[in-house]
């Protein structure tokens, strides 16, 4: 009986040593695992991470929570939304920042990556446009692709217009990587994208007059003069026409420069020129006439779609203490309260013309069935002198020159799609 009991003994102490010892092979082995990972991680990262890329905070938590974006049905929150004037209002903070960053994006031009260019201050990218009356819906590309389903829109106009689209793609690639499709090799011109799970097509069209121009050039230089054809539209934009749902027009800092403009081919007048004999007018007079041929082309079209037309009225520059070529430049890192705008002088005068085009127009696009909006966007953006690139666009050929025209990606123009979708939206209730 005591040799039973000394081997039963013998035996437990056996088993609970090998099964201690495999608890042991097996954290070590486990141990031995996850260092070899961690440093394999580690050394990936050493090699593989961009350092030199500088990117903007996104607090992912608050992207994602509902109550920040568009309801899923698309409408509203606040009942009064849908007649309240979206382009009343003033910026006020917002702890979330950007729906993207400028690493996270990856289409962001360099000229437009001011982050990358060696912007430091973060400030400026927490704040956003708060209408007097109502809420604007943080922007939902989920809400934006499903309205526009298998829809086609266009940007047209300056290179305000691809900053814009820029902007709108940013925001769209936070769902749908898009795909590029046409891309000019010339910068900033035209360019086509398509998000293939709606079936929707994003277009730019680089078209500084909407009508016919053509560069002066003198002694083998072009000049940036031009012959403007007032009364000819620009066919590269307008043969595309019949395929566009949604038109975005932006145009207006192009004007101000010394031009000839012709109607019906005959020599009418001149912008900022001294020629004897000939009558000097000024750009408003030339604005109006390329936004009213330019209306005039979309409800005049036979075989064009019912189109939806918005005009994004004058994004001002803000240069200060001179022009861009004259020492000129914009430093401000914060914004400038709404009663400290100015609301004269030219850039009020520009907005001017743009909302009476539009408001023409709208009126003749009744017959046709075609729809007119505005995106009023002067005001607010006269308060944001501190969303531009400046010195940090990245033109080693200007180097020192600032960009106080353009805005910075992410910025304050992210604001003007969350309009966009808000407008669009409205008029689907309609």
């Amino acid at each position: 009986m005591k040799s039973s009991s000394y081997c039963k003994e013998q035996q437990h102490q056996y088993n609970f040593f090998k099964k201690d010892t495999f608890l042991s092979l097996a954290n070590t082995t486990s141990i031995l695992f996850y260092t070899t990972c961690l440093a394999t991680l580690f050394t990936f990262y050493l090699i593989y991470y961009p350092i030199n890329i500088t990117y903007t905070s996104n607090i992912q938590e608050y992207n994602q929570i509902s109550n920040f974006t568009q309801p899923e049905n698309g409408k509203s929150n606040n009942k009064s939304s849908d007649k309240c004037d979206l382009f009343k209002g003033q910026w006020i903070q917002d702890e979330r920042g950007p729906l993207y960053t400028n690493y996270s994006c990856k289409t962001i031009p360099l000229q437009r990556n001011c982050f990358l260019n060696g912007r430091k201050d973060r400030d400026f990218l927490h704040w956003k446009w708060k209408p007097d009356q109502c809420e604007l819906p943080r922007f939902n590309a989920e809400t934006f692709l499903s309205i526009l389903q298998g829809r086609t829109m266009a940007f047209v106009g300056d290179s305000l217009a691809r900053n814009h689209m820029e902007s709108l793609l940013c925001l769209l690639s936070t769902v749908e990587t898009p795909k590029a499709i046409q891309e000019d090799k010339e910068e900033d011109k035209s360019a086509i994208w398509e998000f293939p799970k709606q079936n929707f097509t994003l277009m730019v069209f680089w078209s500084q007059f909407l009508v016919q121009s053509t560069e002066k050039v003198i002694n083998g230089s072009a000049t940036g003069s031009f012959e403007i054809q007032l009364d000819k539209i620009d066919k590269k934009w307008s043969k595309k026409l019949p395929i566009m749902d949604y038109v975005i027009f932006s145009d207006a800092h192009w004007f101000s420069r010394e031009h000839d403009l012709y109607e019906d081919d005959k020599h009418i007048g001149c912008v900022y020129c001294q020629k004897p004999n000939v009558t000097v007018l000024g750009p408003g007079p030339a604005l109006r006439k390329a936004f009213r041929a330019a209306f005039k082309e979309i409800n005049s079209c036979k075989n064009c779609k019912k189109v939806f037309t918005m005009l994004r009225t004058f994004s001002p520059s803000q240069f200060e203490n001179g022009e861009w070529n004259t020492g000129g430049g914009c430093n401000r890192t914060r914004l400038v309260e709404r009663d400290e705008v100015a609301r004269e002088g030219y850039d009020w005068e520009t907005r001017k013309i743009q909302v009476e085009e539009i408001a023409v127009a709208r009126k003749l696009g009744e017959k046709s069935g075609n729809k007119f909006e505005i995106l009023d966007v002067t005001e607010m953006m006269l308060m944001r002198p501190d969303g531009h690139p400046g010195v940090h666009w990245g033109n080693r050929w200007m180097n020192g020159y600032s960009d106080c025209i353009h805005w910075c990606l992410p910025g304050p123009i992210d604001a003007w799609n969350e309009l966009l979708l808000e407008v669009i939206r409205r008029r689907q209730l309609t």
